[in-house]
Formats: C-alpha cells, structure tokens, sequence
C-alpha cells in the first residue's frame, strides 16, 4: 500500500522544515514539499517525523521476572535469574509481544533480542519469539544466546583450583543447533534476521566464537555479544586469556564491522583502540549497567575514538522497562558527569541518530534503513507534538530525548506498512495481550527459595567483599 504524509516536520541542519513523505511499496518514494497524495493521505501536521529508532540489545523472555530480582551485581542477579522455573513457549511468544509493543510505542521500529532459549528447546523457542515479531511486523534481529560453559564458570578462581561442571550439551552439538535455527528462520527479506550470539567470554570457548565466526562468515550473518560488562568479568578474562578480553577477541577474528557488543563497560584505552581499528560496534545499555552496579561504559571516548554507538534497553529483569525512549535519556545524559569538556557532551540530535543511525550501521544495515533517505526502507516512526509531555512547542527532538514523553507515536511504519496509528497498534489487540500476561503471572515479592550458593562465596572472595 502507499501513503503519503503531510505537512510533517523533519530535522534538517539549521532547524527543521515541513514537507511530505511518500512511501511506495516497502520504500521512501519522496521527501519534498507539496508532493501529490499518493495511497491513503496521512496526516502530519504537528507532528514530528524521524527513522525508527533501534533496541539493539534486549532479552525478550526476561519480561517474566522482571520487578522481581533485587539489585545486585550481575554474577548473582544471573543466578537468582536462572533459579526461576523454565518458561514454556508459549511464555517466551507472549513476552515477545510484550517487548516488540513496549518498543514501538517508544520509538523503535528494530529490535535486537539476545535471545535466552529453553533447555533443551531452543528451535521451539526460536520458533515462538520469531512467530511474534512476525505478528507485530517489527523488524527484528533475533540472536539465540548460546553458551557452551556452565555458569560458575563465569566467575574468577581467584588463582585457586575450582573443578569445572561440565555443560549439558557439546559445543558442536550447538553449533549444529544454531545452523538449524538459521536455516529455518534467516528470512531478512520479510524482516526476520538471525544473529550469531555467543552470550560473552564469561560462559563460551574459543571453540564456540571461532564456529559462530564461521557461521557468520557463511551464512553472511552478523555477530553479537556481551562484553567486560563488569569487573569481574575484567578480572576473568586476564586469568582464562593472559590479555584484556578485546585483545583476546581480536586475535581469534571474532571483532568487525558486522559485530555488535553490549555493555563495553570496562575498557581501558589500548581496548578502545581495537574497536574503532577493527570497527566493531558498541551498544550502550545504561539502565541495566545502573541497576546492577556494573559501572559507567566510557562512551564519550569512544565516540571521541570514532567508534559506532547504538542503546539498548537490555532485558526486562535488569532493567524492568523496554521504553527505549528512557534508555537513551539516561545514556545521554549520564555522561556529564564522566568528562568535565561539556563539548564531548551528547546532543539531543546525536543521541537520535546513534539510536537510529547508529544501530542500523552496527547491523549491516545502514544502506538501507537508519535515515530519512529517498530509496531506504520505509521504517519511519510519527510523533504527536500536542501531546502534553511535548509541550509547549520549543525544540522537539530536545523534548523527545530530555523531556519524559509519554504516549507520544502516533503513527509507525516498517518496511513501508503502518502498524501503528493513532497511537495504537494495528496488528495486534493489546488489551489480549496484557490478560494474557496478566493472567500466566501473579503477584509476588518472594523468590523461590534459594540458600547462598557456591557462586555468591566465590563472587565475595575475588571481588574482596
């Protein structure tokens, strides 16, 4: 179907201008004033048009634990996370509605979900969350997290001798998994992507990154990963490699321009230097980094080092909010604190296109979504300028990102159909949705019970706590 949107204001270099938006088929046909309505005429007029925004790193099935987990440093926030009964596919194809509605209605169109599998079921989770996104008509990049180490491994010895549990399944067995689950679902051109998604260096052997690295390789995939999210993780990697975690990535290949990695909190410089030479994508998830105590990612020098940034909101149970909108707030403001030259600062506009932009770029993508471009894919979000969260009219891209908009999009389009108007969703009913979440859920403040287990006195010990 095509559309034409009227009278709608989009940024240009000195302010911002009207114009009209045509979009023909699954493209942006036009940008001009006073174009002819081609298709159904939408209306623009106080309104504000930008290229939908991307989550570049999020844990869809998290939703189910989220509000429930108190703060706490990661390594034990994972185990109190996956002391929690198994989820059914059915949960994790709720959950991924959940989240592709939460996105949307704060600006993103993309979403990238690291995805957690069931044991022993990941096709059929695959199968769920991708039976979502396609429900919806979000762009999604799903990347099944796969890891061949079990989760104590995750934390340092300390220089002592700790026996290693084995993992329940072989690290070719998953990687023949994973090239099933591509071959059954890699569908780029109906908006479904598959990623290679090793969850970090905490839980995964070289073996695993270098088959993930060949899988990528053949089946042009992207990459993506958790990095040096914390300092135990920084700990980890100098006692398992002899090197920072990012030396070690280098020289087995895994870093390029098609991998993206969350987190990036504990980089020094000479770390900093091998993701701008080898152009490797980060992505900042700043609420989640907050709310486990990891730390402040160093994202003014990398941006000062030329490398590409996108945000993230991370999953529901370490941050409890898939409002990318907050995200990218919080990770623009946060760094006045990190670097008194108010210069490197971030700007309303920068924080836009490295959400928008910036994630498309860190996806291989940026040719043909990310900017408001005649020929790019239609991914375009609407946003009412009446709202009250909008108001009074002074700069809008200012109020969007430091003001806090709420109900805000009015219209959203991806790969050229609208699945937003009005504010609401035309692809799905969301008020099913919240009964159903509501009703595979119950109120409850108390954990399953849960003794202090050999993960927390490791942690304790190494970290001198």
């Amino acid at each position: 179907m095509s559309y034409t949107i009227q009278q709608a204001l989009i940024p240009v270099e000195d302010g911002y201008t009207t114009v009209d938006v045509q979009i023909e088929n699954d493209r942006i046909a036009a940008i001009a004033p006073q174009l002819p309505v081609n298709g159904m005429a939408i209306d623009g007029k106080n309104k504000l048009l930008l290229p939908g925004l991307f989550n570049a790193h999020t844990h869809s099935s998290e939703m189910w634990q989220r509000g429930m987990i108190s703060p706490v440093p990661l390594e034990l926030w994972l185990a109190e996370l996956y002391d929690f009964a198994p989820l059914d596919p059915e949960q994790v194809y709720l959950s991924a509605l959940g989240t592709a509605v939460e996105t949307l209605l704060s600006g993103g169109t993309s979403v990238v979900d690291h995805l957690v599998s069931i044991p022993g079921k990941e096709i059929e989770t695959v199968a769920a969350a991708v039976r979502a996104y396609r429900e919806i008509g979000i762009r999604a990049f799903v990347a099944p997290l796969i890891q061949d180490e079990a989760l104590s491994a995750g934390i340092p010895t300390g220089g002592k001798e700790v026996e290693k549990e084995a993992f329940f399944r072989s690290t070719n067995e998953i990687l023949a998994m994973m090239e099933d689950v591509v071959t059954q679902f890699h569908r780029p051109e109906e908006g479904i992507n598959l990623l290679v998604a090793p969850t970090g260096i905490q839980l995964c052997s070289d073996a695993l990154f270098t088959g993930c690295i060949e899988l990528s390789d053949r089946y042009n995939l992207c990459r993506h990963s958790h990095l040096l999210e914390t300092k135990a993780q920084q700990k980890l990697a100098l006692e398992k490699y002899g090197c920072s975690a990012v030396e070690h990535l280098k020289q087995i290949g895994y870093l390029s321009d098609r991998t993206s990695l969350a987190h990036c909190v504990w980089l020094d410089d000479d770390d900093i230097a091998i993701l701008a030479e080898t152009k490797s994508t980060v992505v900042h998830n700043p609420l989640s980094n907050l709310r486990l105590g990891s730390g402040i990612a160093p994202i003014l020098k990398y941006r000062q080092a030329g490398i590409n940034v996108s945000f993230g909101c991370d999953g529901s149970a370490s941050n409890d909010s898939q409002d990318l909108l907050e995200a990218i707030k919080i990770g623009s403001i946060l760094h006045t604190v990190t670097d008194p030259d108010y210069r490197h600062w971030i700007t309303p506009r920068q924080a836009v296109e490295m959400a928008s932009c910036g994630g498309a770029k860190g996806l291989n993508v940026s040719d043909t979504i990310g900017t408001l471009t005649v020929g790019k894919k239609a991914d375009l979000v609407v946003y009412n300028l009446t709202n009250l969260s909008l108001l009074p009219r002074t700069d809008p891209i200012g109020l969007l990102i430091l003001g806090r908009p709420t109900q805000v999009v009015d219209s959203a389009w991806v790969n050229g159909k609208q699945i937003v108007s009005s504010g609401k969703l035309r692809t799905i009913d969301v008020d099913e949705l919240r009964q159903k979440l509501f009703h595979r859920s119950q109120w409850s403040s108390q954990r399953q019970s849960k003794t202090v287990t050999e993960i927390e006195v490791r942690y304790r010990v190494v970290m001198g706590l």
